[in-house]
């Protein structure tokens, strides 16, 4: 298999989640972080419609549940969305992961998303 990222994915420390909208709203848990993207899982209660699936740009935040760090309206595109595990017994919930490419980050965006990187 070849690699096509272009950045370094880090691992992420317990408690980094976002909050992704528009078109739907997600909170999920950050799985891995690069300087041009993330990826995260997230809890699904439906199929995903087409205009989920496709590349549409949303804004997204980044938090620790300890508020010790918080980024917001951060642009990105879908890039990837699929299931990562089975239903659970007896319910219509799926756990999926989601891939977004970062979109043009303000000065101050970049700023944080890079000591978010090094230190979390």
């Amino acid at each position: 298999m070849v690699e096509r990222r272009r950045h370094k994915r880090f691992k992420v420390r317990d408690g980094a989640f976002v909050v992704l909208m528009p078109p739907s709203t997600k909170l999920g848990q950050i799985i891995d972080i690069s300087s041009g993207g993330l990826a995260f899982r997230y809890l699904s209660m439906e199929e995903r419609s087409k205009e989920e699936r496709s590349n549409n740009l949303s804004n997204l935040d980044i938090f620790l549940t300890d508020n010790s760090f918080y980024l917001e309206e951060v642009p990105v595109i879908n890039v990837s969305d699929f299931q990562i595990a089975g239903k659970f017994p007896f319910s219509s919930i799926t756990t999926r992961r989601q891939g977004v490419q970062f979109g043009e980050l303000t000065h101050n965006q970049i700023s944080r998303l890079e000591y978010f990187i090094r230190n979390h």
